[in-house]
């Protein structure tokens, strides 16, 4: 397909209606796997995470991933955007946060909206590869928690990065999670619920004492789950302290490295009310909120649709921040 220049250019298919419909359906196309090689990285605490890796030729730009809430490799996301990479025989990878890959992770600790020194971490090895160019793309929770990153870096993100893009972000936690915490949106939180629960079971079997398994038991809403586990778990006093302090809206303006902010206004995890102003975001960002698309989701075509207009989008960004010497395709 042609390649989508801005948000502008995304126009959603008349048989799905509204944002839940334009979130739901990419999870029946999600297409084939990539295929991926698999890499474990040791932490300095310890613990493990893996990256899932696409091959790329020689002196090619890499595009790192970090996934939503809950998601992985297998993401339809995940698979799309890493099949666009390979296709223009770029790198790609797929960071896993701790837990995500299919495999416990060793400590009590998981992952969460703020872990923005995870990230640099990663990043930090990412660009002692040599790539000639390094590109971070992250979605929903995966996003958030990048941009918190992009904020505090400020202009010492590029000596490690080209560009980045944002997807679907829940810039203000509070609000995302109130939005979740009502009507149809709770089948969501309900969804993340029957993982994440019985993960938080497993770590208090293997490290007891850290969770309140009554509460986290009876959560129903993801709000929750994050004052019973996320918050006790990652040094947060509860979902209030671990939203104010993790949310990345208010740190915006720190922004340096040039981003893609996208994000549907229909979008059922955060409102658009609870987006920045476009008039407050500093220059380096570029905020594209077409009217349809729901939670990456941005399905296009005819039936049974595509999801390939988002990686488009994506790597259109990161072509337009290559300089002339690097190899593209």
């Amino acid at each position: 397909m042609k390649p989508a220049l801005n948000g502008r250019d995304y126009t959603a298919p008349a048989r799905l209606p509204g944002g839940h419909a334009q979130t739901m359906w990419p999870l029946l196309i999600k297409g084939p796997l990539p295929r991926y090689r698999r890499e474990r990285w040791e932490t300095p605490d310890d613990d493990f995470i893996d990256l899932d890796w696409i091959a790329g030729t020689p002196g090619a730009p890499c595009v790192a991933l970090f996934h939503g809430l809950e998601g992985s490799s297998r993401s339809h996301y995940a698979r799309r955007l890493m099949h666009a990479v390979a296709g223009r025989g770029w790198h790609g990878v797929v960071v896993h946060f701790r837990g995500c890959s299919g495999e416990p992770n060793r400590l009590p600790r998981a992952y969460h909206s703020g872990d923005s020194p995870e990230i640099d971490w990663v990043v930090r090895r990412l660009h002692a590869r040599g790539f000639p160019a390094l590109f971070l793309a992250g979605v929903s929770l995966g996003a958030n928690a990048m941009l918190k990153w992009l904020a505090e870096q400020g202009g010492q993100a590029s000596g490690r990065v080209n560009a980045a893009a944002a997807v679907s972000a829940p810039l203000d936690l509070a609000a995302a999670n109130t939005a979740l915490s009502s009507g149809f949106n709770r089948v969501y939180a309900r969804h993340f619920l029957r993982t994440l629960i019985p993960s938080a079971l497993e770590k208090e079997r293997r490290f007891p004492g850290r969770i309140d398994v009554r509460r986290a038991m009876a959560s129903l809403t993801l709000r929750d789950f994050d004052d019973a586990v996320t918050a006790p778990l990652h040094g947060f006093l509860g979902a209030d302290d671990y939203y104010a302090r993790s949310s990345a809206g208010p740190l915006l303006g720190a922004v340096q490295l040039p981003t893609l902010l996208l994000h549907a206004a229909n979008d059922p995890f955060l409102p658009r009310a609870a987006l920045p102003p476009r008039e407050i975001l500093p220059t380096a960002i570029t905020l594209e909120i077409p009217a349809h698309g729901g939670h990456v989701g941005f399905v296009h075509g005819r039936p049974p649709g595509r999801i390939d207009w988002l990686p488009h989008r994506i790597l259109a960004h990161f072509r337009a921040h290559l300089s002339d010497t690097v190899i593209v395709r």
